[in-house]
């Protein structure tokens, strides 16, 4: 799979595990009646330290709160994550928060660590309680499984309805030292974040100040995750946590740091959105022109996210007019005049004015990328010049199917 990365950083193998110092295990609870991994464990090393995202749902899961007083009280000195895949432990009522507490704090005597240094992550359904004593007797057998190249464990263990686990490793030169970057996702159904994504995890072995990695990691979920869609929803324990832990890295290279950064995310946000429920390609709209980014960014997440445009794309059907309809519903401001737009290639409309174009060519380059959906080079790719401005975005979604309605319709009964 190519990478849009800059030729500073280089794939390689492993994930989360990757960097220096880091930890990760994946095992079976027996908390998904499917027998597959479902209870994951990420370590940091000493000295660690964490910036976290999470959604802005008021519905969100009880966990979500844990996390956030458990960073704010550390000052960002968290050193593990727990993460269920099977019940998000979401509206459970007090039992959400109790378990959370309980099994974290267990959880700490293991690792010999406080209780605050524990957070926790779900995923699943909404409105059931995790299987406590199951994942309770898990515990001392997670982190007995921990190790340095367990992170293809921990990448499968945190999966719900996906159909391919996302993970990734980078590389670089900086400071006359090796520097690496690890992370993993999981995302299929659910994915409208309005903070950061469903689940993901980030770890560099490179040392940042606090304050500079929380805004470096705010900037970087805005261009990614931030950025992407498949059906609209916002989900109730949507996670970002990021570790930064080694030696310092001088400011000359916090840029370079914060593009591996970028790219290493946005490679996960793409890989969520490809993996779309019931989709088949994946969906990229590049807006260009706009008055500023964020106009820019909500042109791209409309249109990404529109129904309308959703279906014609799985129908291959090159019909502008969705494409043009959710442009105006995003910013009424733009004026057409100035609208151009293209297909792949192929410009369908300049100044506002249709074009003459081959419906049946475009349609055929739309069934080619529909052909590869984990190729990181099949995406259809819409582009709007939407003006004169300097707002630039991107977004990223996939095509909606029949089968997104048959797997959500039947995905408690």
């Amino acid at each position: 799979m190519s990478l849009s990365f800059s030729s500073v950083w280089s794939p390689i193998p492993g994930g989360v595990s990757a960097p220096a110092g880091f930890k990760a295990s994946g095992i079976k609870a027996g908390l998904k009646s499917s027998g597959k991994l479902d209870l994951a464990l990420l370590l940091a090393p000493e000295e660690a330290i964490c910036a976290g995202r999470f959604t802005t749902s008021s519905a969100r899961a009880a966990c979500i709160n844990l996390c956030l007083d458990r960073l704010k009280a550390t000052e960002g000195k968290a050193r593990a994550v727990l993460i269920n895949s099977g019940q998000a432990n979401a509206c459970t009522g007090d039992y959400g928060l109790l378990d959370s507490i309980d099994v974290t704090e267990q959880l700490a005597r293991h690792l010999e660590l406080s209780n605050e240094e524990v957070l926790m992550c779900s995923t699943g359904v909404i409105g059931v309680r995790i299987p406590i004593s199951k994942l309770l007797l898990a515990i001392k057998p997670l982190v007995q499984a921990l190790s340095d190249d367990g992170g293809m464990d921990a990448a499968n263990a945190i999966l719900t309805t996906d159909l391919v686990h996302k993970q990734l490793a980078v590389e670089a030169e900086l400071d006359g030292r090796r520097v690496r970057i690890g992370g993993m996702a999981k995302g299929s159904g659910m994915i409208h974040p309005n903070m950061s994504t469903m689940l993901a995890y980030m770890t560099c072995d490179a040392g940042v100040p606090l304050d500079i990695w929380q805004a470096m990691i705010g900037r970087v979920v805005e261009k990614s995750f931030n950025a992407i869609t498949v059906d609209g929803d916002t989900s109730t324990n949507d996670s970002f946590i990021a570790f930064s832990a080694g030696d310092s890295l001088s400011k000359k290279h916090l840029e370079v740091l914060e593009d591996g950064l970028t790219a290493m995310a946005q490679h996960l946000a793409k890989a969520i959105a490809r993996d779309g429920e019931g989709a088949n390609c994946l969906l990229e709209v590049l807006v260009e022109g706009a008055s500023n980014v964020l106009e820019a960014r909500l042109i791209a997440r409309t249109i990404c996210g529109s129904s309308l445009v959703k279906t014609a794309i799985h129908g291959c059907d090159p019909n502008w007019g969705r494409i043009i309809a959710a442009l105006g519903c995003a910013s009424p401001l733009i004026n057409l005049k100035e609208v151009d737009l293209w297909v792949g290639e192929f410009q369908l409309i300049k100044h506002g004015e249709p074009l003459c174009f081959d419906h049946l060519t475009v349609s055929e380059y739309m069934k080619s990328r529909m052909k590869g959906k984990y190729l990181e080079s099949d995406s259809i790719n819409i582009r709007l010049l939407v003006g004169s401005g300097s707002g630039t975005a991107v977004a990223w979604g996939c095509d909606l199917s029949d089968q997104y309605i048959r797997i959500n319709a039947d995905y408690t009964t």
